[in-house]
């Protein structure tokens, strides 16, 4: 009897394997696994309020985007060094670009990094995030003279944000 038992037992174990074995390649050739490895890979482009300035672009982890005045719409110049401070908001070549928010699609383009790759624009002007925002909400780099230029904040209208932060609330300089 207890052979009998030890036999079965072994039997249904090998049943169990020989089943988890032969499933594997179904597993492989699942439509799922397809359909995820053919969609392309986005990067969002979204609005977010960020006091004194209002209403500005950030990427997907909510951290404020700039352009850099000497680009002069179109043209990435901030590369090499000034890039791992500025680093461009990348756009790998099989993604796609999402706006989301007040963000507007028409504006919403990228082009040729001098570095290799594509940058994401933004009514033709390259956008960077700035190392130093290390929390969503925040614009530390706004008005900053960096890397041989000026940074600002972008609206979502597509309008440079030339503000600076001001010490006191009443005063707001502009150039």
């Amino acid at each position: 009897m207890r052979k009998s038992k030890l036999i079965v037992i072994v039997g249904l174990l090998a049943l169990a394997a020989a089943a988890c074995g032969s499933s594997s390649p179904k597993t492989t050739s699942h439509p799922r696994t397809t359909s995820s490895s053919t969609t392309k890979p986005t990067v969002v482009v979204k609005t977010s309020t960020i006091k004194p300035y209002g209403t500005v672009l950030v990427n997907t982890a909510g951290h404020a985007l700039y352009v850099f005045a000497p680009d002069k719409a179109t043209k990435v110049t901030c590369t090499g060094g000034c890039a791992k401070i500025w680093p461009p908001l990348a756009l790998p070549s099989d993604a796609k670009t999402k706006a989301t928010g007040a963000v507007k699609a028409s504006l919403l383009e990228s082009d040729p990094n001098p570095s290799g790759g594509r940058v994401v624009t933004y009514n033709h002007w390259p956008l960077y995030a700035y190392v130093a925002d290390t929390k969503p909400g925040v614009a530390h780099g706004q008005g900053l003279k960096l890397s041989g230029g000026y940074w600002y904040l972008m609206s979502p209208a597509g309008a440079v944000i030339k503000s600076k932060k001001s010490s006191s609330s009443s005063s707001g300089y502009r150039y």
